[in-house]
């Protein structure tokens, strides 16, 4: 074991994927001898050379339409975009050809070596172009596995999990918790499983789930609560592509009661998919209507992004609604 920040533990898992296998490139914006913005592929090249870890012009198009092009002949690409914010763009190479090569081809040819990374959310004073979670545009796209990490160890677990997956997939990464958070990681080799949720704390009265640095934020609320008595069972959904049905639903079952927090705007965010499922799997188990804590819909906005972001207030809140409902 190790102790690493989360930029360290992504660096860690590329030095380790790229020394196990010559197939696995790094490549995006400012990562060779800069090593990122924020530094996550640092001394990548200095150590693999510039055929393995290299800079892309800025066309994040053109940076998902070359990592298609070389997943499909058998590379490993890692391609970064350089903030999630940029990634639309490459919206059409995501969802219309990463998603789809598999199946359109009937199996003849795929790009399941494709990993991409993409720091996300606020918390960073980054404004409206630096401050989004756009996860709910591409859980809209079979063919894909979205994944987020919430510390350390699960930052280098499920990046070599993404690596070595046989499906594209993208990996959300919580900037603001790059540096802030920091935790024991294995020197070696280890995946964690993907599409599958973890039980970070067990309770009875309401089950409380998010992802990312929500979690950090749910366990700020999760304790307020507790001190007033009410027993909260707590889901890191670590998946959204797939998502843990049956984790989640076994919970509300016991609890009757959930509450989903997430950064990106209410409308059309993916905690509504999640309360949909659940409230169909869970109707008559249910004691109160399930809630969602979220950003508010409209742009980021950089001076109000303490009011805008779904704080552990705004979650102990609904915490206690939901249980005196």
């Amino acid at each position: 074991m190790t102790t690493m920040n989360m930029l360290q533990a992504i660096n860690n898992a590329l030095d380790t994927a790229m020394s196990a296998d010559e197939r696995v490139l790094c490549f995006g914006e400012d990562v060779g001898v800069f090593g990122g913005v924020f530094r996550a592929t640092s001394n990548l090249q200095q150590k693999y050379g510039k055929s393995r870890c290299f800079n892309t012009p800025l066309v994040e198009q053109g940076i998902i339409g070359f990592a298609n092009g070389l997943a499909a002949q058998g590379s490993v690409p890692v391609a970064e975009i350089q903030f999630a914010d940029y990634i639309f763009p490459a919206f059409d190479q995501i969802v219309n050809e990463s998603a789809k090569y598999r199946y359109r081809s009937g199996n003849l040819f795929n790009v399941g070596g494709l990993t991409i990374r993409a720091p996300y959310g606020g918390g960073i004073a980054g404004g409206l172009y630096h401050s989004q979670s756009p996860e709910a545009y591409f859980a809209h796209t079979p063919g894909l596995k979205i994944v987020v990490p919430r510390n350390p160890h699960q930052a280098k677990g499920l990046l070599l999990a993404a690596i070595h997956d046989p499906n594209p997939v993208l990996l959300f990464e919580p900037k603001r918790l790059y540096r802030a958070s920091v935790g024991n990681v294995p020197d070696e080799d280890y995946r964690l499983p993907l599409g599958e949720a973890e039980i970070t704390k067990e309770g009875t009265d309401v089950t409380v789930l998010g992802w990312g640095a929500q979690m950090e934020v749910i366990d700020q609320a999760v304790e307020r609560a507790e001190k007033e008595g009410i027993s909260c069972e707590v889901i890191d959904l670590r998946s959204i592509l797939p998502w843990d049905v049956e984790a989640v639903a076994k919970s509300v079952l016991k609890t009757g009661r959930l509450v989903i927090t997430h950064e990106a705007p209410l409308t059309g965010g993916f905690a509504g998919e999640i309360a949909a499922t659940i409230q169909a799997r869970c109707f008559l188990y249910l004691e109160s209507p399930i809630a969602r804590v979220t950003g508010i819909d409209t742009p980021f906005p950089l001076v109000l992004e303490k009011e805008h972001l779904p704080n552990h207030l705004k979650v102990y809140e609904a915490i206690r609604e939901s249980v005196e409902f």
